[in-house]
């Protein structure tokens, strides 16, 4: 009798754990590193990212050298970054994150909607491209897209692009491909407007060697004075057109 009731008992207890639902994981949020040199444009940006609860801002950059490092210490899912920074601008960073990282996804939040940013910021490694006004509504779809794997443009974008818009961003002539990545950098500091020096600072070089890279760069690209080579660095986008030597 003893020994039905246990059994019975038994069978109870294993019905009832058969019929649990099975045990659930919690799902991983996509981590994310913001980039923009601008404080105000990173706090809007975390408050819309904050909303979403698969999301986790992880880090902030306020240039592209820092979002380079930041990359590298926490290595999020996703990045966010400007094109216009000091120090490194955002093209030139996301090159660099997605060569040391292939699998890097990088999605461009910039105000310019100039095609050619467009087509070097593919080029450069990014898998979307957002305009700044565009992002309250577009964020959420930006991100499910690029995490799906595919490439996402803001409807500014999009609209005016076609396949072979994108086809085309491989075979792309850069000018500026024949620099090496330090002359690159010293080509971006003296289109900010930096001397020698501060450059040098910046740099932890002496001024020497930054004299050596400025005669080799400009060499290179047959410009034979530094408003000229301002001029190129707006035109291959790494600085934004309206920049100017201080």
């Amino acid at each position: 009798m003893d020994a039905d009731k246990a059994e019975r008992g038994h069978a109870r207890n294993k019905l009832t754990t058969d019929m649990l639902p099975p045990t659930t994981k919690k799902k991983k949020k996509i981590r994310i590193l913001l980039a923009d040199d601008h404080q105000l444009v990173r706090a809007g940006f975390r408050a819309l990212l904050k909303q979403m609860p698969a999301v986790e801002v992880v880090a902030e950059a306020a240039d592209g050298r820092e979002a380079l490092d930041l990359f590298k210490k926490h290595r999020p899912d996703v990045v966010f970054i400007d094109i216009a920074m000091p120090k490194l601008n955002g093209l030139e960073a996301i090159a660099r994150i997605t060569r040391e990282f292939p699998n890097a996804m990088v999605i461009v939040l910039s105000m310019h909607a100039n095609q050619e940013y467009v087509m070097q910021a593919i080029q450069a490694g990014a898998r979307g491209y957002l305009i700044k006004e565009d992002a309250v509504s577009e964020l959420k779809a930006a991100l499910k897209g690029v995490t799906d794997g595919e490439l996402y443009f803001s409807p500014h974008i999009s609209k005016h692009l076609t396949p072979g818009d994108l086809e085309k961003v491989g075979v792309r002539c850069d000018p500026l491909a024949k620099l090496t990545t330090r002359q690159r950098e010293i080509l971006q500091l003296i289109a900010e407007g930096n001397n020698t020096k501060e450059i040098a600072f910046l740099l932890k070089v002496s001024v020497k060697t930054v004299e050596a890279h400025r005669t080799q760069l400009m060499q290179r690209l047959g410009i034979n004075d530094i408003p000229s080579l301002v001029r190129q660095a707006m035109r291959s986008g790494l600085v934004p057109p309206e920049a100017s030597p201080r």
